[in-house]
């Protein structure tokens, strides 16, 4: 094999940073070698996908031009994939746009990329140009539009995807089949779920899990039971991500004695020890069980997450044992997990608390986050400690339309109509519009001086 190729294989196998180095030294080292070609170039876009690395990409499809090459529709497809991967859609775009003949592969990747990165209305106008010149779909595409159908809640266009399946027997792929279950189910359309899934020749263990999984989002939790009993019985072996999401079902249906089967049927297939199962059940106790084994499970995981943290000091709070959550919270920070806006608005429930968290973001220097301050804001006046929820709020170098919200209801709600009112004022001077349907919080500004903002000036009255 010539040297360049050699230099290829080389870059194939190193680190996906050595990789990068490695490829964009291609056009410094050309003359080096002999001459790359199409084929090969294709090989190396493959594994830049691969690794989502686009720079190397890019430079790829420039040397490409530097030869003369051209782009032949495999080399083309290739930078295509890339470029969709690596969320540049606007060099993907003007690769299909300027195609002779974009083919069935060119437009899945553009589709595909478009709906894995939600962007669901983009990909379903390249659905629609991809149909209007003819191109048919396969088993590749049929998913990544119901995706964006999905995203969309478009019930019309899904059955007609649907109706396309069929026709082209594609309905019986299970990649395609899953993406029809789950997007009847997000649609609500739960009738046309079951009746995909129970028409499906097989049904992996991913078919189960996304069926269940939509019953547990949708608070249908004893259809989640029911389905579980019938996976058991057709004889799937469950994985983690079905006793999680049963789980979440037991949680629903406020049912420990059926959480703790589930807990210990969790353990009996091996599965005892995986966090996301083990945060579920933290979830789980905390809800419908006892404080007690809530933490005990948390202290069985080995490297507690910001999840696992979050959900622990949650089920603290929600038994109103702010001490606990408050220790936690400072293991937490110890153990060199950072908290998350999920972590305030969960510790931040009362005054004390409020307090000892201040002093700690302070220490930690992310008082100034708007999502800790705000959270501080809230909690502050909530306990009637107005002042202190305005220092926070006058010391925070960004305020939005939520700290404003929060500080203005706090005055109205202490009896400072006018501190109320001048804050209200000069949240419109700074540009930040409240909602003008918020007709509750309209009214309690200034002792109701307010009445919200005029249909015409958009100033308040």
């Amino acid at each position: 094999m010539k040297l360049f190729h050699k230099f290829i294989q080389t870059a194939a196998i190193i680190s996906p940073e050595q990789k990068t180095n490695t490829i964009l030294k291609l056009p410094q080292r050309s003359n080096l070698y002999l001459a790359p070609t199409s084929l090969l170039f294709s090989d190396i876009l493959t594994r830049c996908s691969a690794s989502k690395a686009l720079a190397p990409g890019t430079q790829i499809h420039a040397h490409a031009i530097q030869l003369g090459l051209g782009l032949g529709r495999k080399l083309r497809n290739c930078l295509i994939v890339v470029y969709s991967k690596c969320r540049s859609f606007g060099y993907a775009r003007k690769l299909v746009d300027e195609s002779p003949e974009p083919d069935l592969v060119s437009w899945s990747s553009l589709i595909s990329g478009y709906a894995q990165n939600g962007l669901a209305e983009e990909a379903l106008f390249a659905f629609h140009e991809m149909h209007l010149l003819g191109v048919k779909c396969n088993e590749f595409t049929f998913p990544s539009v119901l995706k964006a159908c999905t995203v969309t809640k478009d019930l019309g266009l899904g059955r007609q995807v649907h109706g396309s399946a069929l026709v082209t027997g594609f309905v019986n792929d299970e990649f395609v089949a899953n993406s029809l279950v789950v997007f009847y189910a997000k649609c609500g359309e739960f009738g046309d779920s079951r009746r995909v899934f129970d028409a499906m020749p097989q049904k992996s263990v991913v078919s189960w899990n996304g069926l269940l999984a939509c019953y547990v989002q949708d608070d249908s939790c004893g259809e989640a039971i029911g389905l579980f009993e019938d996976m058991i019985f057709s004889g799937v072996r469950p994985n983690e991500f079905t006793l999680s999401s049963l789980i979440n079902a037991c949680t629903g249906l406020e049912d420990c004695g059926q959480g703790r089967k589930v807990h210990g049927f969790l353990i009996k297939l091996g599965y005892g020890d995986d966090p996301f199962s083990k945060n579920a059940l933290v979830d789980m106790y905390a809800k419908v069980g006892t404080l007690e084994d809530s933490i005990a499970i948390f202290h069985e995981i080995a490297r507690p997450d910001i999840v696992s943290w979050n959900a622990v000091i949650a089920a603290c709070v929600s038994h109103e044992d702010y001490n606990s959550a408050l220790q936690l919270f400072r293991r937490m920070y110890g153990s060199g997990v950072h908290p998350n806006m999920f972590t305030f608005s969960s510790a931040l429930k009362d005054s004390h608390a409020c307090s000892q968290i201040h002093a700690l973001s302070l220490k930690l220097g992310i008082e100034s986050q708007d999502y800790v301050a705000n959270s501080l804001i809230d909690t502050y006046g909530k306990c009637d400690l107005v002042e202190k929820a305005a220092r926070v709020f006058k010391e925070s170098p960004v305020v939005d339309l939520v700290a404003f919200t929060s500080l203005i209801t706090a005055y109205s709600q202490d009896g400072q109509g006018e501190e109320a009112l001048k804050l209200y004022l000069a949240m419109w001077d700074r540009g930040i519009k409240p909602d003008p349907f918020d007709l509750g919080f309209h009214s309690s500004v200034g002792g109701g001086k307010v009445k919200g903002p005029d249909r015409k000036s958009g100033r308040p009255t």
